[in-house]
């Protein structure tokens, strides 16, 4: 593996002695504040725009086919900018395609504000992947972001820190997420109090949404980034991160059609299945959003506990198992009490998942391993939407979700059989320390 890494701000000071007074931990900086507000911000948007989206085309008159184009339209979107993102962070800088996603999210939501044609809303879905926070508990860690924050992320803190800090990241989205999940009842609020139609009150929060786009954009502005060697004509991947990125591109294309058929159109499930109302659904995101931030800030102890790898399959078939048994449920109450339980369990696994990826590959290559390497999961969930759209008209309505829980069952096991001899450098610096005490004992 590689031992070689970009030089950052932690290697600018070296840690300081915690004093008597002291607070705030040493990895605690500026700029992690800042990328904090950023991922905090973005969450709050897509926590409302994720449950308001699929309600307000019902409302609009779209059936669920077509609810599914656009948000295959979203996710084929999503696919191009991410590819874009991977290719040109590593060589441009992270920060510049960070603000400029910020801006194109403002721009979308402004789009949906102002109509409801569907062929432009289909063109604001590809352009700001509106509606595609990933589901609850995700933190708005999905989509075109993460190849450019992630790296950024793990430049400022030590690897011992990683997983810790991409958990607490998690947690402010997953908070923020919650905050915009309640915020999705107001236009039921707004009709009941001031008499104010339901689309109107939706077009307020588009409004809102494309505040916050700019908002994130101008957060990131004042964040450092060393500045990144250009790389040669021709210059090729590490050996090491190809090794990792091939296994990546198989594990993730299992995983793709699973991701397209949850998501938004869980809410649409929901709403369907159960006559679910926004303000309901809001509070069920909103419940899932604060239940997973215990399950983030764990995230690091319990990957020190049992190794990342080996916690990643466990909880992944865990949810694998609540998800297939949600679906079977006659009444809301105990379908959302499963899916509460599967986000916690769930959303576990995300810190650990991207520290990983970003621990195992060679520096110079994060963005482009992060953003090339779920490129088969953008692939095939962009047909996700669409087909479950179709299952549920003409089959069965949870049809997509127990199809889902056993494409997921597979990713589990081939993540399991490509790296779990695998070790980050952290791990691999605990086990050598326990081989050489254990040595000394004998």
């Amino acid at each position: 593996m590689p031992t070689e890494r970009e030089p950052g701000p932690r290697d600018a000071v070296a840690p300081r002695a915690r004093g008597p007074g002291r607070r705030r931990p040493d990895w605690l900086t500026r700029d992690i504040a800042l990328l904090l507000g950023g991922r905090g911000l973005r969450s709050l948007s897509q926590g409302f725009l994720s449950v308001i989206v699929p309600i307000y085309l019902a409302r609009s008159g779209y059936t669920a086919t077509r609810v599914g184009i656009v948000f295959t339209a979203g996710a084929i979107g999503s696919i191009l900018l991410t590819a874009s993102v991977g290719l040109f962070a590593d060589r441009i800088g992270r920060k510049p395609l960070l603000i400029a996603l910020g801006l194109l999210s403002g721009t979308a939501a402004l789009t949906f504000a102002l109509t409801a044609r569907f062929a432009i809303l289909l063109i604001a879905a590809a352009i700001g992947t509106i509606g595609r926070g990933g589901g609850a508990g995700s933190s708005g860690a999905y989509g075109p972001f993460y190849p450019a924050e992630q790296p950024l992320i793990t430049e400022q803190v030590q690897d011992r820190h990683r997983t810790h800090v991409f958990g607490l990241v998690a947690v402010v989205g997953v908070l923020a997420g919650a905050l915009g999940s309640l915020i999705a009842a107001v236009p039921t609020l707004l009709q009941r109090w001031f008499g104010v139609s339901i689309v109107a009150g939706d077009r307020a929060l588009f409004l809102c949404a494309a505040v916050l786009g700019v908002a994130t954009a101008a957060i990131i502005v004042p964040v450092h980034e060393t500045p990144i060697s250009p790389r040669t004509p021709g210059q090729r991947l590490h050996p090491a991160t190809r090794h990792v990125l091939w296994r990546f591109l198989i594990t993730n294309a299992t995983n793709g059609l699973a991701v397209g058929m949850l998501g938004p159109v869980l809410v649409y499930w929901f709403h369907v299945r159960f006559g679910a109302s926004a303000a309901q659904l809001g509070t069920l995101y909103f419940l899932a959003n604060v239940l997973a931030a215990p399950s983030n800030l764990a995230a690091g102890r319990v990957a020190r506990r049992f190794g990342t790898v080996r916690a990643v399959v466990a909880l992944r078939f865990i949810a694998v198992s609540l998800m297939a048994a949600m679906a079977l449920m006659p009444t809301f109450i105990l379908a959302g009490g499963l899916f509460l339980v599967r986000t916690m369990v769930n959303t576990m696994a995300n810190p650990m998942r991207q520290s990983f990826l970003m621990g195992i590959v060679a520096p110079a290559d994060r963005s482009t391993a992060a953003g090339f390497s779920n490129l088969p999961l953008q692939v095939l969930s962009s047909a996700g939407p669409t087909i479950a759209g179709q299952l549920m008209e003409s089959v069965w309505v949870s049809l997509p979700l127990e199809i889902a829980a056993a494409l997921q069952a597979v990713n589990a096991t081939l993540y399991h059989v490509f790296f779990h001899r695998m070790r980050l450098p952290e791990e691999r610096v605990v086990v050598e320390t326990e081989s050489e005490s254990e040595s000394g004992e004998e």
